[in-house]
């Protein structure tokens, strides 16, 4: 079987444990079992700072899935020490709210010395993955540059201005209100090689219980990606991220306001709309937590428990998301 799952971060890297566990692959690490999953990544996170480019979604999908992941915070390396971070504090250097663990910095200049080789991102990715082996295919949504920007009033001033997406969540936790929120550069780029291929021969898409305004919106930003999941054969299934009208994790509550939606279920599948019946839709079905609901003309809704507390109950979810799509696991 041939899974394609559209993710974020933390979130998306969980879901993807939960859909190795389920097609019978190890939850960290590679392994055989006859399936395929293919992970689209969002980039448009993506930022550079101490010179270093950034990836923060690739990144922990590859630690979560490769089993270097810090589980208590869900993001940077396990075992992790701060000795950079805290010289460049003394310098009083810019950015110092953005936190580089030692060992997460070796992953950066790595990646950061073969860009400038001339290395694309998803040449660079897979060249990554060899050390990590996430059993997963971890493919860039592009390998051009995206990166989202927020339009807020500076706290403190209320002059309004534009700060790179990261500023605004870890910054300012999101505080300031977002006026808006644009992946730039995402309508000029091309998505990443292998990408359309893996949409366009999967046997089901799922998008993952990630952020749906900067994690899957900034994914659907690029051209081409939209129209591949409305023409695949297969069923695209979504997975709420909203749990009794409250993001699971982060601030998407704030993302969701800045584009005029309120925090439930249903607005997250009115969102993304049918593929059935809407020119720009991409789901054919969309699962809730229990206790939920949700009218979105044209999908099928089922509410089941979607609290990814351990991996068994994460791969309880992703089967949810294949028998309402009408997947049958082969034998």
């Amino acid at each position: 079987m041939k899974v394609v799952a559209l993710v974020g971060g933390v979130g998306g890297a969980r879901f993807l444990l939960g859909v190795k566990h389920l097609l019978g692959l190890p939850p960290t690490g590679a392994g055989e079992s006859g399936h395929e999953v293919t992970a689209v990544v969002n980039t448009a996170d993506d930022i550079w700072l101490h010179g270093l480019r950034i990836c923060p979604d690739l990144d922990t999908c590859m630690y979560t899935l490769g089993g270097g992941i810090d589980l208590a915070r869900g993001w940077g390396r396990t075992d992790e020490s701060w000795v950079v971070k805290e010289e460049l504090a003394a310098y009083g250097t810019d950015a110092e709210w953005f936190g580089l663990g030692d060992k997460d910095i070796a992953t950066h200049l790595v990646r950061t010395r073969m860009m400038r080789a001339g290395y694309e991102l998803s040449d660079i990715t897979a060249a990554l993955c060899a050390r990590w082996q996430p059993g997963v295919r971890l493919l860039p949504m592009t390998d051009d540059r995206v990166e989202t920007h927020v339009v807020i009033d500076e706290p403190g001033t209320g002059d309004r201005k534009a700060v790179h997406f990261q500023e605004w969540w870890i910054r300012y936790r999101a505080e300031p209100r977002a006026q808006s929120i644009v992946p730039v550069g995402a309508d000029e780029a091309t998505p990443g090689p292998g990408v359309l291929e893996a949409i366009a021969e999967a046997d089901v898409v799922l998008v993952a219980p990630s952020n749906p305004v900067v994690s899957i919106g900034s994914i659907l930003a690029v051209p081409g990606l939209r129209k591949a999941l409305r023409t695949t054969a297969a069923p695209v299934v979504g997975i709420s991220p909203i749990i009794d009208d409250k993001p699971v994790r982060g601030m998407a509550d704030a993302c969701l306001a800045a584009i005029g939606l309120e925090t439930s279920a249903q607005a997250v599948a009115r969102h993304y709309g049918s593929r059935a019946l809407s020119e720009k839709g991409i789901l054919d079905a969309f699962l809730v937590h229990t206790g939920d609901t949700a009218d979105a003309e044209g999908v099928a809704i089922r509410a089941v428990p979607l609290l990814m507390s351990d991996v068994d109950a994460t791969a309880a979810i992703a089967r949810a998301a294949l028998d309402l799509g009408g997947v049958e696991l082969p034998a």
